[in-house]
């Protein structure tokens, strides 16, 4: 009778073992977890995609940035999120900084990502680029005025642009790569002189800055190309008359200059991912060419992959040179930009 119960009790141990290998690290072999800072709308018709080509289920929480951000931090190793997925390298570096992710090595992301798109260890990995261009009234601005970022701070430009408000990481990021161009002593300066431009506070989002120019508000507005390009694909009639009041200038294009601020939403392989394989498994198809010009269609955002095809409006914009700067610099020069536009009155 004492051997039959030594081996139940061993029995139970093992079972209890395996009970918290799973728990901790085996997951469910038929899904993933995402959390998305990503609106449903446009991440889930490619995560639907994936689950009808791989029959893995996708579990999808939408979010803030910032909010999901902290969730992980909460939740720590009792997560069940296996990937994030957020815009902005600043954000990516605040969750890298966080200690969030872990580095994957996977031959499809580094063949298909550029490196200068992806975290220098492996951590996180853009999905999809923007431009943050400018946009002016051509019926008040002539294009032969508009240079690069920096002649904006130029007094022609008094009480004409337009832009959102520095507590905003586009502008944050925006700076920090001029951080990484210039210098901090020509960048504080140069906001201040973009400051002293403003035609009013800033106020809004990309869309309020763009709608502000054709308005008459200011002439000139700094603004992430994505909005523009699904306010092109609107059918709303303001969003058409805004958008035919308005063209785009690809500034810092000369030999030697930095090229068209550029950047990324992207994903992270979290470092508690209870489906690890399948959770690389769903970044390296979402940077497939298929999903990359997939999503390109769909969000008017360019894809990090150049055999991938644009949409066929951000391609009637004709094409610029990027800047190449490694996208982590713009998260490693975060705090240092906010700092910047704090003292120099960007509010």
């Amino acid at each position: 009778m004492q051997h039959i119960l030594k081996i139940v009790i061993a029995i139970g141990v093992v079972l209890a073992i395996i009970m918290a290998l799973v728990s901790r690290g085996g997951g469910d072999e038929n899904q993933v977890t995402v959390y998305s800072a990503r609106i449903e709308s446009l991440v889930k018709p490619l995560l639907d995609e994936f689950e009808d080509e791989t029959g893995i289920q996708v579990n999808l929480l939408t979010g803030s940035g910032d909010g999901l951000l902290t969730r992980l931090q909460q939740e720590g190793r009792n997560s069940p999120a296996d990937v994030f997925i957020t815009v902005d390298a600043g954000r990516l570096q605040r969750a890298k900084d966080a200690d969030l992710f872990q580095a994957v090595e996977s031959i499809d992301l580094s063949d298909n990502i550029p490196a200068h798109l992806r975290d220098a260890e492996n951590e996180w990995f853009g999905l999809s680029m923007r431009a943050r261009p400018i946009f002016y009234a051509h019926d008040r601005v002539d294009p032969s005025e508009l240079s690069d970022y920096l002649a904006l701070a130029d007094e022609q430009w008094r009480g004409r642009i337009c832009v959102r408000s520095s507590d905003n990481v586009y502008n944050q990021s925006l700076v920090a790569g001029m951080i990484a161009h210039h210098g901090e002593e020509v960048t504080e300066q140069w906001i201040r002189g973009l400051v002293e431009n403003f035609a009013r506070n800033p106020v809004g989002g990309d869309r309020d800055q763009l709608h502000a120019v054709a308005s008459g508000q200011c002439d000139i507005a700094i603004a992430n190309t994505y909005y523009f390009g699904g306010m092109s694909a609107s059918d709303e009639r303001n969003n058409q008359e805004t958008v035919s009041q308005l063209s785009i200038h690809w500034p810092a294009q000369g030999e030697g200059e930095q090229g068209v601020h550029v950047n990324v939403s992207g994903i992270g392989l979290l470092r508690y991912a209870q489906n690890k394989d399948n959770a690389i498994r769903l970044m390296e198809f979402l940077a497939g060419a298929q999903a990359q010009s997939s999503y390109a269609q769909r969000n008017q955002e360019y894809p990090v992959r150049s055999d991938a095809a644009p949409s066929s409006i951000t391609e009637a914009w004709g094409e610029f040179r990027a800047d190449d700067l490694p996208i982590s610099t713009l998260g490693e020069n975060n705090a240092a930009a906010v700092r910047l536009m704090n003292r120099a009155g960007w509010r």
